[in-house]
């Protein structure tokens, strides 16, 4: 009994040790208000942070954008005691070099979070030149700091393969470039072996200098005349650049060659060949190096900085098509570069072949009719677009751009003197001179304010100008002023004063944009959009005033057209009205045969002049060259064909000579000769009739006869200037290779 009393006694002392006193109730005062103190809730620190997945994308943003100091800034204070700003950037840099990394996207796909760290997965799938695309699965740890979320950084989070310090390593196989040839399957650029060619002429004896001048004729191409020419000008103790031969026509004649003193013959692996010491460059361009400033983006484009690249012409838009595809191997190696794994193979392709829309022989003496000229000379398919010729000249040699040629130490101002390597086709602009009636002419008739047969007074002044006096070129030439002309024959006579009066009263009677309108609907002050080749828009602007107007129907003021617009628009009148893209590329073929590209014409609008206008501005340019009062009639006389045409002189300012122009079109419809327009024109010589007009018809002997028939009074010779500027000329080349759609099936050959 006393033992269950004992334990009764310790229980109840237990359970009132248990139970807290009742508490003492004290009254707020007046004053004072009643108040409580909420405990903290652990959930205000989770919803107060930045949510994690905002985070993440800014860094995937910064990554995508390359944005390296944003992504470190990111960082938490433990990865960036880790690692440096410039091992972190140096890393990604490194990364996308080698794998040639165009772009990325970065997903999440799942976040896992806490009050003080989070993780989040995300798929990253990689864009690149060389490898394809793909993607990886990651994650991304995040940490809590000073009211952010950080980053804490591995390098698995730039690719999981490179956890630890592995890195990316890319070796490239460069197939070879694709050859570029004319439209027949005769060669312009290769790679190939060839020889750099010089001579000091001091070391020549005179008894044998004949022979030499012959020889080198024969491994060049150069005449004998250019030949002499450039040893008999140059310091007799210098070393003379001759030229390039392929190494297979050297080695012919090198038993022959090597036997004469003072010649120096340097073999060379050239990384580009153009034969004829180019032909056609500024339509068919050149390589050069990759520069230092722009390595790092072509590796990352899939390049070695080993490699030369397109930089002008056909070499620059097909890049891409002659380079073919590049072998590649991807490589996971350890932080001492030892390989671990590979990740991609790939084998090369070999580059395509570009065939051109001209023929090499013609183009080369296309380059001959103008040298010793600055000048150029534009031929178009008149019906088509297709550019038949192109010529700028001074031209230049694209391999002494090729610093393994010996030749390329000793060019000193070839390439700079007279801007040779300016194309003066496509971006020259000039002023248009009288070739511009052929535009006033239809705008005067499209008005309607004229008529064809309207006539006007075209004496040696024009003075409808409240104090102004301009005049006719018949007063600069002493000779008689061309009377009461038609509107036809205002156009024939290139009447002055007959065009001013358009451009003055088109200005008063249909607006200041009137003729400028007109102008652009024939072409100008756009581009042509070749595509193949580099150009300018030239320049049309509405007149402000009275006089600008006036200037502008006759071709000057601050109007602005390059040769390939001119020739184009001149195309276009003679086909009936239709604008086309100039073009200059036949087809493109890759390693297997197959086209992956073929010239379609591709028709650009229609002039704003209606076909029976069209018509009258035809038979106008007609009487230019057959009419015996046209401006160039003594130059057509005795072609025995019709050809439209319009000369022009374009002022150029105080003190210099005019621009001499001639461009027009034909219209023989012979049978595998289509019809061409041309656009010649000629700086600061004179007169378009006495210069520009006989290169032009030299063109039209050269496309139907295939051959020159007279010599002009600047030549010693056909092709040779009295003061001649050395040109490229034909190099003796093996025989041809035919073009795809010249070889025929056997027709006894099964098909």
């Amino acid at each position: 009994m006393k033992r269950l009393i004992f334990a009764l006694l310790i229980l109840s002392l237990a359970l009132s040790a248990c139970t807290p006193p009742e508490p003492t109730l004290v009254p707020p005062t007046p004053t004072t208000p009643a108040t409580e103190t909420p405990l903290p809730d652990p959930s205000v620190l989770i919803t107060t942070a930045p949510e994690p997945r905002s985070a993440a994308n800014a860094f995937f943003e910064a990554w995508m954008g390359n944005d390296y100091i944003g992504m470190y800034n990111m960082l938490s204070q433990v990865s960036r005691d880790a690692i440096s700003f410039e091992d972190f950037e140096f890393r990604y840099k490194d990364f996308s070099m080698n794998l040639t990394l165009q772009s990325l996207v970065c997903d999440v796909t799942s976040i896992l979070t806490s009050p003080t760290s989070a993780q989040v997965g995300y798929q990253t799938n990689y864009e690149t030149s060389l490898t394809g695309n793909f993607s990886r699965d990651m994650i991304m740890n995040l940490v809590y700091e000073s009211g952010q979320w950080k980053v804490q950084w591995e390098d698995g989070m730039i690719m999981p393969e490179l956890r630890g310090g592995n890195k990316l390593a890319m070796s490239i196989d460069v197939p070879t470039r694709g050859a570029i040839y004319d439209i027949d399957g005769v060669p312009l650029a290769a790679e190939l072996e060839a020889y750099a060619i010089g001579v000091i002429p001091a070391s020549v004896p005179s008894n044998r200098w004949n022979g030499l001048i012959n020889e080198l004729s024969r491994l060049t191409g150069k005449t004998t005349f250019v030949i002499t020419q450039l040893m008999e000008e140059a310091n007799p103790y210098d070393y003379v650049i001759i030229g390039e031969a392929p190494a297979s026509i050297v080695d012919e004649r090198m038993a022959s060659i090597s036997g004469y003193e003072g010649v120096y013959l340097n073999r060379y692996s050239a990384s580009r060949f153009y034969y004829e010491g180019g032909s056609a460059p500024h339509l068919v361009g050149y390589v050069q190096p990759i520069g230092e400033q722009e390595a790092e983006e072509m590796k990352q484009s899939g390049y070695r900085i080993d490699e030369r690249i397109g930089r002008l012409g056909i070499e620059k838009w097909g890049q891409d098509m002659l380079d073919g595809e590049r072998g590649a191997s991807l490589y996971v190696v350890d932080p001492e570069g030892n390989p671990i794994t590979r990740l991609y193979k790939s084998d090369l392709v070999a580059g395509q072949t570009i065939y051109t829309t001209f023929q090499e022989a013609f183009q080369y003496d296309l380059q001959r009719a103008i040298a010793g000229f600055r000048a150029a000379v534009v031929v178009l398919e008149r019906d088509t677009g297709r550019i038949l010729g192109l010529a700028s000249s001074p031209t230049f040699d694209p391999n002494l751009l090729d610093f393994n040629n010996y030749n390329s130490f000793y060019t000193g101002d070839l390439l700079l003197r007279d801007r040779p390597m300016y194309n003066r086709a496509t971006q020259g602009q000039y002023p248009l001179g009288s070739v511009y009636k052929i535009i006033a002419m239809a705008a005067a008739l499209e008005s309607g304010i004229y008529k064809i047969n309207d006539t006007f007074e075209c004496g040696y002044e024009f003075t409808e100008l409240p104090g102004v006096v301009l005049t006719d070129w018949t007063l600069d030439y002493e000779v008689a002023p061309s009377g009461t002309l038609t509107l036809a024959e205002g156009l024939m006579r290139s009447c002055n004063p007959w065009f001013y009066k358009i451009g003055l009263e088109l200005y008063r009677q249909a607006g200041a944009d009137y003729l400028p309108s007109m102008t652009r609907g024939f072409g100008l002050g756009s581009l042509t959009d070749v595509g193949e080749i580099e150009e300018q828009p030239g320049n049309v602007e509405v007149p402000g005033d009275e006089y600008s107007s006036v200037q502008l129907g006759i071709g000057q003021g601050t109007l602005l057209v390059t040769p390939l617009q001119v020739a184009r628009f001149v195309a276009a009148v003679g086909n009936g009205g239709t604008l086309y893209r100039p073009q200059v590329v036949e087809q493109v073929v890759d390693i297997e045969g197959n086209v992956t590209y073929a010239f379609e014409p591709e028709p650009q609008g229609k002039i704003p002049v209606s076909a029976e206008n069209i018509k009258l501005i035809q038979d106008a340019m007609l009487t230019v060259t057959h009419d015996p009062r046209g401006t160039a009639y003594g130059v057509f006389r005795y072609i025995n064909y019709e050809v439209y045409g319009k000369t022009g002189t374009a002022q150029t300012g105080p003190g210099e000579l005019p621009h001499a122009w001639f461009s027009g079109y034909t219209d023989r419809k012979l049978e595998g000769k289509p019809d061409i327009a041309i656009a010649v024109l000629v700086e600061n010589v004179g007169d378009g009739s006495v210069y520009a007009a006989p290169i032009f018809r030299r063109v039209l002997e050269l496309y139907f006869d295939g051959k020159a028939s007279m010599l002009y009074n600047w030549e010693a010779g056909v092709y040779i200037t009295k003061t001649p500027t050395p040109t490229p000329t034909l190099t003796p080349i093996p025989t041809s290779t035919r073009a795809p759609w010249q070889i025929t099936p056997d027709p006894t050959e099964a098909p």
